[in-house]
């Protein structure tokens, strides 16, 4: 959030890596992205997405599956 804040930022994009190859997120995944979206909530910045990817080339979205 430093960085979008520091950028005026309105909304992020988050993504990370799943070194494992599998892109399935993890509840931890899910907890951070939680987080993030309420921190977000509080500043005025949206955060639109969080994509796990992985080496394998599959990627997970978030809110494609209704975690965020």
């Amino acid at each position: 959030m430093k960085c979008a804040i520091l950028n005026n930022a309105a909304s992020i994009i988050v993504s990370h890596q799943h070194p494992s190859g599998d892109s399935t997120p993890r509840r931890e995944d899910i907890e951070v992205t939680k987080r993030l979206v309420e921190a977000g909530k509080i500043m005025g910045i949206e955060v639109f997405e969080h994509i796990i990817v992985c080496y394998k080339g599959n990627h997970y979205s978030l809110k494609e599956h209704g975690k965020m």
